[in-house]
C-alpha cells in the first residue's frame, strides 16, 4: 500500500446534492453538460481549514438517476458538467495538497447502459451482465431487488478488463483512488484480478471497499483491497451514545483494534448513506462521537456538513436519501453566521482533527478502555510514552473519571485533577499525555 493513506482524511461529499442538480426528474444521461462541478472549488479551502487533506467524490460519472445507477463509466455526468470540470476540480485540490477519491459503482449499472440496452433489444450478449434471453426477453440479475440496477458478471474476464480501463481511465486523469461501492456484493476474487492489473500502472493508487458486513479481515485478505468502511465501529459510537450503552461502543472499539493485524480501516460517524450524526444522537453530544472518531486506529472522514451540525433522517422510501444529501450553499458560512450549536461541533472538529495532525500514530495505534458503564467510558490510544486519552459522559448528572497518563486538555468541557477527568452532565474531554 503507498505510504499516503496513513496521512489522508477525508471530506466526504454526494456531488449531485451538493451542486443541486435534479435526482429523479428531468435527467437525460446525453443532455448537454450543465457546468455545475465548480461549486464544489469554493469549499476546497474549507476542507483545508479544517485539517482535512482528501476529498472523497460520490458517484460522477454518467447516470440515470441518483448515480448508482452508471450509463458511462467514462464520462462525467451532464449534470455535474465535463471531464474538463473534473481536471479543474482535482487540479484545484492537489494545488491544496488534497487528495481526491472516486466512487467506482463496479457491481451494477443502470437498465439504460448502452450495451444492457442492446442486448435487452436482441442484440449479441456482450458478456458483461447476469443476464439471459427467456421466450425472447432479457432477464436480469438486480442489486438488492432494485429493478433499476442490474448486476455485472463479476466471473467474466470482459468485466474484469472494463473495471481495469475504468479505473486506469481516470487514474491516468490524476485522480489518487477509488472508494468501491458495494464491494461486499462482489465476490473478493474479482477485486484479486482487478487491483494487481491497477496497481502495476498506478502503484500509489489507494482502493475502499465498501464493506457492511462479512469476514473483514479474510475479504481484505483474498481481494487486496487496501482498506474497508468500518460500519461496525460507526454503529457501536451512534447505538451507545443514542442508546446509553458505552459497553456496545467499548466492544465496537475492541473489535476495531483487532482489524488492525490485517488492515487499516476507513472510519466514520456519516456518510451519504445514513441518518446524519447530529439527528442521529443529538448535535449536543456529536462531539462525544468525534472524540472517538478522530483518537481511535482508522482512516477518518467527515461527511460534508456534519461538521456544521447538518441535520437529516434517511427514510426507506423513494427519495429517502434526499435529507442527508442536500445541496450546498455557494460558500462555506463564516464562523460568525453560525449558532452556537453548529459553532461548538465545528470547533470539536477543528480540534480533533488538529490533534490527530499532531500524532500520525492514531493511523494504526490499539486503544485500551480503561473504564467502563453504562453511562461513561474512559479510552486510552498509545504509542510507547505517547498516548491520548479520551473522557465521556452521556448522563445527565456529573460523572470522575479515571485519565491514566493523562494530563493536558486537547478538547472539551471538564477538568483533571489526581489522574481522573471530572466530567459535567453531558460532558466530556481530550487529552494528551
Amino acid at each position: 500500500m503507498p505510504a499516503w493513506p496513513e496521512h489522508v482524511m477525508w471530506w466526504h461529499v454526494y456531488p449531485l446534492g451538493f451542486v443541486g442538480a435534479p435526482i429523479r426528474d428531468d435527467v437525460d444521461p446525453d443532455a448537454a453538460p450543465e457546468h455545475r462541478l465548480d461549486r464544489l472549488e469554493p469549499w476546497l479551502d474549507h476542507v483545508i481549514g479544517l485539517g482535512l487533506n482528501g476529498l472523497l467524490l460520490g458517484p460522477v460519472f454518467a447516470a440515470e438517476t441518483h448515480g448508482y445507477d452508471t450509463v458511462d463509466h467514462f464520462r462525467i455526468d451532464p449534470r455535474l458538467g465535463d471531464e474538463d470540470d473534473l481536471r479543474r476540480l482535482v487540479d484545484g485540490a492537489h494545488a491544496r495538497g488534497i487528495r481526491v477519491l472516486l466512487d467506482g459503482v463496479f457491481n451494477h449499472v443502470g437498465r439504460g447502459h448502452p450495451a444492457f440496452r442492446a442486448f435487452a433489444d436482441g442484440g449479441d450478449d456482450p458478456g458483461l451482465f447476469r443476464a439471459r434471453r427467456v421466450d425472447g426477453r432479457v432477464e436480469a440479475d438486480v442489486f438488492e431487488g432494485h429493478d433499476a440496477l442490474v448486476a455485472l458478471d463479476h466471473s467474466s474476464p470482459a468485466v474484469v478488463d472494463l473495471v481495469v480501463d475504468v479505473m486506469c481511465h481516470w487514474l491516468e486523469r490524476g485522480v489518487d483512488g477509488w472508494r468501491l461501492d458495494a464491494a461486499y456484493a462482489v465476490p473478493a476474487d474479482f477485486w484479486a484480478q482487478v487491483l494487481p492489473r491497477v496497481r502495476e500502472r498506478f502503484p500509489d493508487a489507494w482502493f475502499l471497499g465498501e464493506v457492511i458486513h462479512g469476514e473483514a479481515a479474510d475479504i481484505v485478505r483474498t481481494s487486496t483491497i487496501d482498506a474497508l468502511t468500518q460500519y461496525e465501529l460507526w454503529q457501536g459510537i451512534w447505538h451507545g451514545i443514542a442508546d446509553r450503552n458505552f459497553f456496545e461502543l467499548s466492544h465496537a472499539v475492541e473489535r476495531n483494534d483487532q482489524l488492525l493485524a490485517t488492515f487499516v480501516p476507513q472510519t466514520f460517524v456519516g456518510n451519504h448513506d445514513v441518518t446524519r450524526i447530529a439527528s442521529a444522537i443529538g448535535p449536543d453530544l456529536v462531539p462525544h462521537a468525534l472524540a472517538v472518531l478522530f483518537t481511535v486506529a482508522g482512516t477518518p472522514s467527515v461527511y460534508g456538513g456534519d461538521e456544521l451540525g447538518w441535520t437529516g433522517v434517511k427514510e426507506e422510501r423513494i427519495g429517502g436519501d434526499d435529507a442527508v444529501r442536500p445541496e450546498f450553499p455557494a460558500a462555506p458560512p463564516r464562523d460568525e453566521e453560525l449558532d452556537p450549536s453548529a459553532l461548538r461541533i465545528l470547533d470539536a472538529h477543528r480540534a480533533l482533527i488538529a490533534l490527530r495532525r499532531r500524532k500520525p500514530w492514531l493511523w494504526r495505534a490499539h486503544t485500551d478502555v480503561v473504564e467502563v458503564t453504562n453511562t461513561a467510558l474512559s479510552l486510552r490510544t498509545a504509542v510507547g510514552d505517547d498516548a491520548v486519552v479520551v473522557a465521556l459522559n452521556i448522563d445527565d448528572a456529573p460523572a470522575s473519571l479515571p485519565v491514566a497518563d493523562g494530563a493536558t486538555v486537547v478538547a472539551g468541557e471538564g477538568a483533571v485533577a489526581d489522574g481522573r477527568a471530572a466530567l459535567p452532565p453531558r460532558g466530556w474531554l481530550v487529552l494528551e499525555a
